[in-house]
């Protein structure tokens, strides 16, 4: 593995869409141990602005294998839209360069085997950047849930949802990763999985759409029911089409836990535990998850390690959502077929670091039209 001489990953950020600009790349200067060398976008005026703003290389997509090749970077960090992240997962890893691929890790079930198997074939580090496994509000909340504080769980219930705008790459058809539950209904799929530790059986969703422009081929609004062993339910609701909201819980037979703001990168989550009509409130500031998570990846690098939030985890989500998917289209349940993952998230994941510095935009603006 090739470093600078001070132990630091050097990165290239692949795709400088709004999420990238907006928290990625202000995100290395919270980091020790890794260094921002190169970025790779289609737009001139991006490359040229934002290299000099982060006083790095920035190149066009036809110099990506050159630039893998090149020895000059040891790792990347995907930021493309969602049916890019094979492609540009598996050339970086038959270069031998590692892997922080943001989520959903794919479109298919296929896509994400594909993945794994290419940085298992090449010896390279494969991570899926799920940030709440590094931030202290939810991994607490693991805690709190798993500790019987609340007694049995049995219920998990969500909504997350935003306006997104006519245009917006989110809005590309489902059959190329766009629409609600591949975008937003991740988050909650994560969080039932890893409040539970364990993986669902069946699933029921129903999805909808006013008929607005826009949504011709992703979906507007989508609720899911996930059947979990031991009889458990977890439901949640991803939307395009509403006001922001971002909220959890989970009903145990003591008590309930839920948190505000659950799936947020920038301000305080709320966490509420209720038992005997007794109400506590905590609020965690969200600080910068990005940071974490590159943090957490390039020690892997550093150390050998695996990553927790490897390619298998990518994957179990991605058959979720491909589930909810069919069973909307079919108005019929989908069975899942058994899964079986080995390494949960954890309270001794927690990474906190100091948000980053907010950046003026180029070219991007986030999802409801804002720049």
């Amino acid at each position: 593995m090739t470093t600078n001489g001070k132990r630091k990953i050097r990165y290239a950020v692949i795709g400088l869409g709004w999420i990238a600009q907006e928290t990625v790349l202000p995100a290395f200067a919270q980091t020790e141990n890794s260094q921002l060398v190169a970025l790779f976008s289609e737009d001139p005026i991006k490359r040229e602005e934002l290299g000099k703003q982060y006083g790095v290389k920035a190149y066009p997509y036809e110099e990506y294998d050159n630039c893998l090749r090149s020895g000059e970077i040891d790792a990347v960090y995907i930021a493309l839209p969602n049916h890019l992240h094979c492609d540009y997962t598996v050339r970086a890893a038959n270069a031998g360069v590692h892997v922080l691929c943001e989520k959903p890790m794919a479109v298919t079930e296929q896509e994400c085997e594909q993945m794994i198997r290419a940085a298992k074939d090449n010896n390279v580090k494969l991570m899926i950047a799920y940030r709440l496994h590094f931030d202290k509000a939810n991994m607490e909340a693991v805690e709190i849930v798993n500790s019987g504080k609340i007694g049995e769980s049995r219920i998990f219930n969500s909504v997350f949802s935003q306006q997104v705008e006519e245009g917006n790459v989110r809005l590309e058809p489902i059959s190329n990763g766009g629409g609600t539950v591949y975008d937003m209904g991740v988050y909650c799929i994560n969080a039932a999985r890893y409040l539970f530790r364990d993986e669902p059986t069946e699933v029921f969703a129903y999805s909808s759409s006013k008929g607005e422009k826009g949504f011709d081929e992703a979906d507007e609004m989508t609720s899911a029911i996930l059947r979990f062993p031991g009889e458990r339910l977890a439901s949640f609701t991803s939307s395009f089409g509403v006001a922001p909201i971002s909220t959890l819980q989970v009903v145990g037979t003591k008590g309930n836990l839920q948190m505000e703001s659950a799936y947020s990168y920038a301000g305080e989550l709320k966490q509420q535990i209720t038992i005997n009509n007794e109400t506590q409130e905590q609020s965690y500031p969200a600080g910068s998850q990005f940071a974490a998570e590159i943090i957490y990846f390039s020690d892997c690098v550093l150390t050998g390690q695996d990553p927790e939030p490897s390619g298998e985890e990518g994957l179990a989500d991605v058959r979720i959502i491909r589930a909810i998917y069919q069973s909307a289209q079919t108005h019929q349940p989908v069975q899942l077929g058994e899964f079986k993952r080995q390494h949960r998230p954890s309270a001794q994941q927690i990474i906190q670091r100091p948000e980053a510095q907010q950046t003026e935009l180029v070219h991007a603006a986030d999802p409801s039209g804002k720049s």
